[in-house]
């Protein structure tokens, strides 16, 4: 027996530029983005940028920047308006084949029709009024001015798929209305570029929110109408805000590029993006590619899951607290902070993001303007000071010969030098500060002084 390896998967993120990505966005990007790079895969972005009202480049520029931020470029990206002629040959074939039916029922039309089923205990489904028309009434309603939509046929019939997330699934495409595939305009809705691109692309498995579960039996029906094999699916639950709000584009709820602005690391953003909902704990990652390992389609729950920006928050202090010196030098570079590894080291279990870093060396660097509470006795601390070069040890060695020539100890000894020397009642640890504040600074601060 000889075995063949499976083809290397391709999956797609499928945004519309119609406004920032926000988390829940974040979170379809990266199941996919993470699943293609494990498994040595392509990942696409697809701009379905047909909604020519709605589409802004700022907002597909905007979606290049997050996913780059996110560390999940994508290998191949294509805009829908640029593929109109294989949407085109689509819809020709589907009329060819009588699956694709032009109507001419305007909305208040439609409307109506609505209400007059509900009235009478019926499902609001289309009623295929058109499907009746002769090509006499076709040639009369075009006379009239009118222009017509076109619904695609479904066969009335169960569609069951294996659902990566949700198990076996089905929808019974009889309780659906044949849905819209293009406008009066010519322009098309989501569907069927949808479709067209997935088959010529080679997308082979598409994850995706639980909200195109109802989608995807008609997707189905139309591949299958074209002749176009059927991708794997999995519909993962969906991510709201802490006090179950639903996320928007529209409304900017918790958007990537104002957690970018907020100083969050894209790895905090990532892992609860990913993780929240699931049956894996939410924990810091190290890298990309750990955080893919956990990735596990069976794991997501069917509940929806609550993303908690304080949950946000700790998750990014640990990340920064765990992160090496050596992944962050360029960045503290960046920022004109100095002081090597020795000042990340002192600094970063105090920080809630990186950005932070900058305050406390301003803090080492200074100037800083002392709080001086008891002038004689820092004073009498500053005669205290031993001579550098100054370690690790020199702190308890100083305090320690403080607190033998006032008496103070505790609280009353620490916090009157903490003051002085960084102007503040808290912060990282000052054994390993105060070498690189330095004997003069600390010396001056000490006197009252700005320094």
């Amino acid at each position: 027996m000889t075995s063949s390896t499976p083809p290397a998967p391709v999956l797609r993120f499928a945004p519309s530029p119609t406004g920032l990505l926000h988390i829940g966005n974040a979170r379809t990007a990266l199941l996919n983005a993470l699943l293609a790079r494990r498994e040595g895969g392509t990942f696409v972005l697809r701009l379905d940028d047909t909604d020519r009202e709605r589409s802004r480049d700022e907002y597909a520029q905007a979606i290049v920047a997050d996913l780059a931020w996110l560390g999940i470029a994508p290998d191949v990206t294509v805009r829908q308006s640029d593929r109109i002629g294989l949407y085109d040959a689509a819809a020709e074939r589907l009329r060819a084949a009588g699956r694709l039916y032009a109507c001419f029922e305007t909305q208040d039309e439609l409307e109506r029709k609505r209400r007059l089923q509900l009235a009478r205990g019926l499902p609001p489904i289309y009623d295929r009024a058109a499907l009746a028309l002769s090509d006499a009434d076709r040639v009369r309603l075009e006379a009239e001015g009118r222009r017509p939509h076109w619904r695609f046929r479904l066969d009335h019939r169960a569609v069951a798929w294996d659902d990566r997330v949700r198990g076996e699934v089905s929808v019974d495409c009889g309780s659906l209305s044949d849905p819209v595939l293009v406008r009066e305009d010519g322009s098309y809705l989501y569907t069927l570029p949808s479709v067209v691109d997935d088959a010529s692309l080679g997308v082979t498995l598409v994850v995706r929110g639980e909200d195109h579960v109802t989608n995807t039996a008609v997707q189905i029906q139309i591949l299958e109408a074209l002749g176009h094999p059927v991708p794997a699916f999995g519909h993962h639950n969906l991510l709201t805000t802490a006090s179950g709000e639903g996320l928007s584009k529209r409304l900017g709820h918790l958007s990537l590029r104002g957690l970018r602005e907020a100083g969050l690391e894209p790895l905090a953003v990532a892992a609860l993006a990913v993780l929240v909902g699931s049956s894996d704990a939410v924990r810091p990652v190290a890298s990309l590619e750990e955080l893919a390992a956990l990735v596990d389609l069976a794991h997501v729950s069917r509940a929806p899951a609550r993303f908690d920006e304080a949950e946000l928050a700790a998750l990014n202090a640990r990340i920064v607290h765990e992160t090496p010196f050596e992944a962050v030098e360029g960045r503290l570079a960046a920022m004109a902070v100095g002081g090597g590894a020795a000042f990340w080291e002192a600094v970063r279990g105090n920080l809630g993001t990186l950005r932070e870093a900058r305050d406390w060396w301003d803090v080492v660097a200074g100037p800083v303007t002392p709080a001086i509470e008891d002038a004689a006795f820092c004073a009498r601390a500053a005669e205290a000071l031993p001579p550098e070069p100054w370690d690790g040890d020199t702190w308890k060695a100083w305090t320690d010969a403080v607190k033998a020539a006032t008496g103070a100890k505790g609280r009353a000894l620490f916090m009157p030098l903490r003051k002085a020397l960084t102007g503040r009642d808290h912060g990282p640890e000052l054994a390993a500060l105060l070498p690189l504040i330095g004997r003069e600074t600390a010396a001056a601060r000490l006197a009252g002084q700005t320094a």
